[in-house]
Formats: structure tokens, C-alpha cells, sequence
């Protein structure tokens, strides 16, 4: 995993001000899942990158690539 995608996903929800349990909640998955992905042990698939887009208010562009 991009570690590049990892910081920028720990940012968007620091930005929000949520926690990862907050995350995982909104996307019905367990916090170790959403918290695999910040850590960059596994990837989010497709429609879940598209909920955390959402949760997060960023663009995936914005994930993968920065500039957040």
C-alpha cells in the first residue's frame, strides 16, 4: 500500500475531527479494518474508497494522490 494514501487518509479524519472507531462505524466495518488501512497493512476496495470520500468530504484524488 501507498503510504502516500495512508497519511492522507489519517489526515482527512484528523480533519474532521473523528476517530477511527467514528470511520469504521459510518462504513459498518470493524475499527481494526479501517485501522489496517491507515497503517497500510490492506487496502480499501473501490466502494468503500467511494464511502470514505464521502465520510471524509475529499476527493480520491485527494486520498491517493494528496493535497489534502
Amino acid at each position: 500500500m501507498d503510504k502516500t494514501f495512508c497519511t492522507n487518509l489519517k489526515s482527512a479524519r484528523n480533519e474532521r475531527g473523528m476517530t477511527q472507531k467514528e470511520v469504521a462505524g459510518s462504513l459498518c466495518v470493524v475499527e481494526s479494518c479501517y485501522a489496517n488501512w491507515e497503517q497500510g497493512r490492506t487496502e480499501p476496495n473501490v466502494e468503500m474508497l467511494r464511502k470514505l470520500c464521502a465520510i471524509l468530504e475529499v476527493t480520491a484524488d485527494e486520498l491517493i494522490n494528496g493535497n489534502i
